[in-house]
């Protein structure tokens, strides 16, 4: 069958239609070009070709999802030198103007139509690599089983095009290495040649022996060979050899130069998904020994310090994988004397090292016990509504009493008196709310003589003081509170 731009094709497989061109074979003879065929021509007239059917528009997707298509794409981008054409160019690929491409050795060919309609013949070539520069891929690829299974899965990590750059090898293209020829006259990459180039992406995605095949070796080809080289190399290092030649790849250390890593850093491959963080922290040590501390060192408050770093690092990297993370805000910092509570709230530590928390803090025993509640209902909001009393301005104070009328229907409103300059307290009951700054209600109840934090905050002071209530019997069934 053919497409619309007159080329034909058999099937619509992603891999397209191998054939054979001329009478040769797309080598590139070593007269002439150098050692190795470096210079080999760029011709592409000689040699198999694989013809892919015209795809799909691209619209709502990327052209090169691949770290080597995006390389590719960064060859094209960084050559030519008009950013206008290349952006209609993506914009001819993106709405399918580019017809079924034709890949063969140091050349791409393909019809690319305009948006009128105009026809143009538009053609991309790539110096392929001469037969020295493919004996030592060869050979490199036969040392590394792994790079060789990469590209039966239609992958080309890193590493391998690495270890080719390494042998001489440059498999993907760089600066100045993709040449465009256009009917439409252009003497540099036009709109028609950057279509083809960023549709061209989209098939390296799928397969990068499209890539190999530009450079002068077709996939059948380049496979027999490696095979050769396989079965000669066993015969060569028989049983013994070949076991040894196991041991020293697995003890071989590999790395990339710094400038090479930072070079490439435009088209390295996204770094893989972190993995799942553990259900749980980790043990704290035991610090529990026959050997006497140094003096100073108190082991059972090292204990605690060391199981609360665990709780925290593991809370902080369930927070870094949680959706969205990078859109929150930094944490608030805590002071020391802030940050004792938090500790004493989550460690829940013996007597001892609670009692030495209150007196790193500045506090009671009985007052590190009531921030701690408050803490558990509130965080730092919360230990500043029980440290700290606030005086409203007029009009906040106008708000908030016009807020304790609406709360309860008529006649149910307990009788509250005030206490301080944002506190209320409920006549005949050890119960007061207190307000915050932002414009929320606390509530509080009297216990041995002072008032401690009773529940969450609630925007209702209804609501509030009635969670007290419910609160004061769920704490006392249940010891919420920390006393020291």
């Amino acid at each position: 069958m053919s497409d619309d731009y007159g080329y034909d094709y058999e099937d619509d497989s992603p891999y397209g239609r191998e054939t054979e061109y001329g009478a040769g074979d797309g080598d590139v003879p070593d007269g002439n070009y150098g050692a190795d065929g470096a210079g080999a021509s760029r011709d592409g007239g000689r040699g198999p070709e694989r013809t892919f059917a015209a795809l799909p528009p691209a619209q709502g997707r990327g052209f090169a999802t691949s770290w080597w298509g995006r390389a590719w794409l960064q060859a094209l981008e960084d050559t030519a030198p008009d950013g206008q054409q290349l952006k209609q160019g993506r914009q001819l690929a993106r709405r399918g103007g580019v017809g079924a491409v034709s890949v063969r050795p140091g050349r791409i060919t393909a019809m690319v139509r305009d948006r009128d309609g105009t026809a143009h013949r538009s053609d991309v070539l790539l110096q392929q690599l001469g037969a020295g520069a493919w004996d030592r891929f060869l050979d490199m690829a036969v040392d590394r089983a792994g790079h060789i299974a990469a590209l039966l899965d239609r992958e080309m990590p890193t590493h391998l095009v690495e270890d080719a750059a390494g042998a001489g090898v440059e498999l993907l293209p760089g600066i100045g290495d993709l040449e465009p020829e256009c009917t439409c006259g252009a003497w540099d990459h036009c709109p028609h040649t950057g279509a083809l180039c960023y549709q061209v992406a989209r098939l390296l995605d799928e397969d990068p022996f499209v890539l190999l095949l530009m450079r002068g070796r077709d996939e059948r080809r380049l496979l027999d060979e490696l095979q050769v080289r396989i079965a000669a190399r066993a015969i060569r290092l028989g049983d013994g050899g070949a076991a040894k030649a196991t041991d020293d790849a697995e003890r071989e250390v590999r790395g990339v130069p710094a400038g090479e890593a930072f070079g490439a850093a435009g088209i390295l491959p996204p770094l893989p998904a972190p993995p799942s963080a553990p259900d749980t922290p980790g043990l704290g040590p035991s610090l529990d020994t026959e050997t006497p501390p140094a003096p100073g060192i108190d082991p059972a408050a090292l204990e605690v310090l060391a199981a609360d770093s665990a709780v925290r690092a593991h809370r902080m990297l369930l927070d870094a994988l949680a959706p969205g993370h990078e859109e929150q805000p930094f944490p608030v910092e805590l002071t020391p004397r802030q940050d004792a509570v938090r500790l004493a709230a989550d460690a829940r530590p013996d007597a001892r090292v609670g009692a030495r928390l209150a007196s790193g803090s500045g506090r009671a025993p009985a007052d590190l016990d009531a921030a701690v509640r408050a803490w558990r209902y509130g965080g730092v909001p919360a230990l500043a509504v029980l440290d700290e009393e606030w005086a409203p301005d007029p009009e906040d104070l106008g708000r908030a009493r016009a807020r304790l009328d609406e709360a309860w229907e008529a006649g149910e409103r307990p009788a509250l008196r005030a206490s301080g300059r944002a506190r209320w307290t409920v006549a005949g009951a050890d119960l007061q709310l207190r307000l915050d700054r932002d414009g929320r209600w606390w509530p509080y109840r009297k216990e041995r003589g002072r008032w401690v934090p009773a529940g969450p905050a609630d925007d209702d002071p209804a609501g509030a003081l009635a969670g007290a209530e419910e609160g004061g019997a769920a704490d006392g069934r249940s010891g919420a509170g920390t006393a020291f």
